[in-house]
């Protein structure tokens, strides 16, 4: 129960990494605010919950609307009164070189990527900053530290989400706010099943193209990354300050001969 007495908001946790991550902590004994664009997939992670006797609210909002964000966070104060944790999992994908994308596109995965960390941070920080107390974790991924073909677009943001958890960390530690981030290599879940199955013509040749450059030789789980965001969410965690953390399998750092 590492999380006993905390309340947590995740952003994105209707399916996925958000999803494994919302399981794990309710089960940890934290309450779960659960938020995604999705309603059937928000509730469907707070019906599994509380099958598990977790507690549990879904919450819609659209984490690149400031109304709908602050609105987001003034209803979960209302039923849990504090937040001691922010997970800022929600993202979209990118595909193209930089001259292959459209300005619409570009903006598209900007605004989620980026702008999906800044307003729940932004709404969200006020309450902990009050309180003198609170764990952010900010999705960046292991593309901010790599180069990987046509992943233009998703690498600026995730390269700006890592930098921007370094800034936060600076400007926050003096009120007892840690802010780190998550660095995943590339995780088996449904986002990536149908990213392969629409960009390539042969997505199993691509999931074993995708597992040579991870040293594990596989590929990683959703459970690996709940596991990570768990250990910054706790206090296990409190001398961890600004920092990434690497889930990746091997692949930023390892190269097989």
């Amino acid at each position: 129960m590492r999380l006993k007495n905390k309340t947590v908001l995740i952003t994105g946790a209707g399916s996925g990494i958000g999803k494994c991550t919302a399981l794990l902590f309710a089960k940890e004994g934290a309450n779960v605010v659960v938020n995604d664009i999705n309603e059937e997939n928000g509730d469907g992670t707070v019906k599994e919950i509380k099958n598990q006797n977790g507690t549990a609210i879904f919450i819609k909002a659209d984490v690149t609307k400031p109304e709908s964000v602050s609105e987001m966070v003034e209803n979960a104060l209302n039923e849990f009164e504090q937040i001691d944790v922010l997970f800022n999992n929600a993202g979209i994908s990118g595909v193209g070189k930089l001259h292959e994308i459209e300005p619409t596109d570009w903006e598209r995965v900007v605004n989620v990527n980026i702008k999906g960390v800044y307003l729940p941070s932004k709404y969200v920080l006020p309450t902990m900053m009050e309180r003198q107390q609170g764990s952010i974790i900010n999705m960046s991924s292991c593309i901010a530290e790599i180069g990987l073909a046509q992943r233009a677009s998703y690498s600026a943001t995730k390269g700006a989400v890592l930098a921007l958890t370094k800034s936060m960390q600076v400007d926050y530690a003096r009120y007892n706010i840690r802010v780190n981030a998550l660095l995943p290599g590339t995780i088996m879940t449904p986002f990536v099943k149908k990213y392969l199955k629409e960009s390539y013509e042969n997505p199993e040749e691509a999931i074993e193209k995708i597992k040579s450059r991870q040293l594990s030789g596989d590929l990683g789980l959703p459970e690996d990354v709940a596991n990570a965001a768990l250990f910054l969410a706790s206090d296990e965690s409190k001398f961890m300050m600004g920092s990434p953390l690497y889930i990746d399998g091997g692949a930023t750092f390892g190269k097989d001969a």
